[in-house]
C-alpha cells in the first residue's frame, strides 16, 4: 500500500491527507476554506495577469 499524499492547509498550514476522507482538501476545514474564499472576494488575493479591458480603453463588442 502506498503512502498517502499529505499537503499543508493553505490557510493554517495544518497537514491534510489528500483523500475522500478530507472533503475540504486542500483545506483542513470548512472554516479555513471560507477564510480563503473571503480573502479572494475582498481582492486580498489576486492572480497577476493582463489589466482589465474597460470601455474607457476604447474596446467594444459592437460589430463594425
Amino acid at each position: 500500500m502506498s503512502k498517502p499524499t499529505v499537503v499543508q492547509c493553505p490557510q493554517c498550514k495544518k497537514d491534510v491527507v489528500w483523500s475522500e476522507d478530507s472533503p475540504f482538501r486542500p483545506f483542513c476545514s470548512k472554516q479555513c476554506q471560507m477564510i480563503d474564499f473571503g480573502e479572494w472576494a475582498d481582492e486580498e488575493n489576486t492572480i497577476p495577469g493582463a489589466p482589465d479591458m474597460s470601455d474607457s480603453d476604447g474596446w467594444s463588442e459592437d460589430n463594425y
